[in-house]
């Protein structure tokens, strides 16, 4: 049986990690300024991480959610008290797409409607809704294109208040900060005026903080430099460091149903045991500071930087967008100067490291882009 070809790969089998490097199977090191898509939150292999993983999977890595596991209500009590969140209700799924998936249906039970807005370039992943409020027709297959979305521009603030006016809207869905749409930060006045405006119309505002929670952007969750709470927050990625988890925080407000929601993997015990260490490496190494650290340092550094049209970001989620497409510049970053980095588009380069990412790593990477962009043009 053949795979079924979908990914583009690069001709690289990264076989070990630690903290923000990577190694091939020919032994080659590379420095990680991508994390894996944003997945790598406390590093690779961190020994915590591995010691916790590891005698949990020797006592029992998976039964089911008709029998109590107190490690979930572990990661509710702790997650809730290290993101100001703890009045907030926690359930447990596998993915991102998951999330966003289940915070849209409970968004639909809560206010009975059926239209959803979204933004220009947004993502929120590949499931039925999800990827029907994902601003890429290319994914979206004709079963998922059911007329439920709108799409409005980022930071709009007029236009999101007239859509919302009508009075029909069940959720609005953004992200902290855009990912895939090019590192794009929603404005603070735009995101205030969307609380208010969601209030005001019985609509529920959905916060994707699966890319830029966790930490990444300086704060727990990026929507928190704007001072608001949305009624429901997704997480994934980060979350468990590269175990498949996610999860939906979901307001007091919302009321459980019995088989409202349900899910078979989704908080098993080996991944409650992923997402525990993460909390305690976070909490104990001061990942968040070191990104919103780390995060500046770099910004300063590259805005200096001649060739780059433009330099967005927060934290450790950083774009960089270019007047020529990036691909030959991200393959020589890879292969000449042994640096990962994600892209945007077809003229950004994403920068999405592990949070443990130091200063000193952080300049050895504009040293090598440095060299990269002098063999470019």
């Amino acid at each position: 049986m053949r795979l079924f070809d979908v990914y583009p790969l690069f001709d690289i089998n990264i076989v070990k990690g630690k903290a923000c490097h990577v190694w091939d199977d020919k032994g080659q090191e590379y420095l990680d300024l991508y994390g894996g898509h944003a997945v790598i939150s406390i590093g690779h292999s961190h020994p915590h991480y591995v010691e916790m993983i590891s005698k949990q999977v020797a006592m029992l890595g998976f039964y089911s959610n008709s029998v109590i596991n107190k490690l979930q209500q572990e990661v509710a009590d702790r997650l809730g008290a290290m993101c100001g969140y703890d009045d907030y209700q926690l359930f447990l799924i596998n993915s991102g797409a998951e999330a966003n998936e289940n915070a849209l249906k409970l968004a639909s039970f809560y206010n009975g409607r059926t239209r959803i807005v979204s933004f220009g370039k947004a993502f929120h992943g590949r499931t039925s809704l999800a990827v029907e409020v994902t601003d890429n027709p290319k994914i979206i297959a004709p079963v998922n294109a059911n007329q439920h979305v709108t799409y409005l521009p980022l930071n709009d603030t007029e236009a999101m208040k007239a859509e919302l006016a009508k009075g029909d809207v069940c959720a609005v869905i953004i992200e902290g900060i855009q990912g895939i749409g090019g590192i794009r930060i929603p404005d603070t006045d735009f995101m205030k005026a969307l609380r208010q405006a969601c209030d005001a119309n019985n609509t529920v505002l959905i916060l994707d903080e699966i890319q830029s929670g966790y930490g990444r952007s300086g704060k727990f969750f990026a929507h928190q430099y704007s001072g608001i709470r949305p009624d429901i927050i997704t997480v994934a990625k980060g979350i468990g460091n590269g175990f498949p988890m996610g999860g939906v925080l979901i307001s007091p407000k919302f009321k459980p149903v019995y088989g409202q929601l349900g899910t078979t993997f989704g908080g098993n015990h080996l991944a409650c045991a992923a997402a525990i260490a993460v909390l305690d490496v976070i909490k104990e190494e001061k990942l968040i500071e070191n990104a919103a650290k780390v995060g500046t340092h770099l910004l300063e550094e590259l805005k200096c930087f001649k060739g780059i049209k433009e330099v967005r970001g927060c934290g450790l989620m950083i774009g960089l967008e270019f007047e020529e497409p990036v691909k030959e510049l991200r393959t020589k970053l890879l292969f000449e100067q042994k640096v990962f980095t994600g892209v945007s588009g077809t003229n950004v380069i994403r920068l999405l490291p592990p949070l443990c990412l130091s200063i000193l790593q952080a300049d050895e990477f504009l040293t090598r882009l440095q060299n990269a962009m002098r063999t470019i043009g």
